[in-house]
């Protein structure tokens, strides 16, 4: 991908994923590689952050004999989601207003 990822995309990508079900990293990882490059190495601290400012909860779960760790948004997490999505369909906005409709030379507009 051309674009790179900013901080608040990437948080939002993943309270995005964990809203609709709780997930455990390496499945998220996954899903979110269906739209951008990123490693479990960069997810990981994004993780902890969400936690750290009581957007996500984790819990553990055994599978395999093995316990794996699974995310879970809070009320604060959802809270933060809605604002992310706003933002973005208003930046989304800004950018297609350029990038799809062209710069002030289109149309007869200079």
């Amino acid at each position: 991908m051309a674009f790179p990822l900013s901080a608040a995309l990437l948080d939002s990508l993943v309270l995005s994923v964990v809203e609709s079900a709780d997930t455990y990293g390496y499945e998220l990882t996954r899903y979110i590689r269906e739209c951008t490059e990123v490693s479990e190495s960069t997810l990981y601290p994004v993780l902890r952050r969400l936690m750290k400012n009581g957007l996500l909860e984790c819990y553990d779960r055994e599978y395999m004999g093995r316990n794996r760790r699974y995310y879970h948004i809070t009320s604060s997490g959802k809270a933060a989601l809605g604002g992310y999505r706003r933002d973005w369909e208003e930046h989304k906005r800004s950018i297609d207003k350029i990038l799809t409709e062209g710069g002030p030379g289109q149309n007869g507009q200079i």
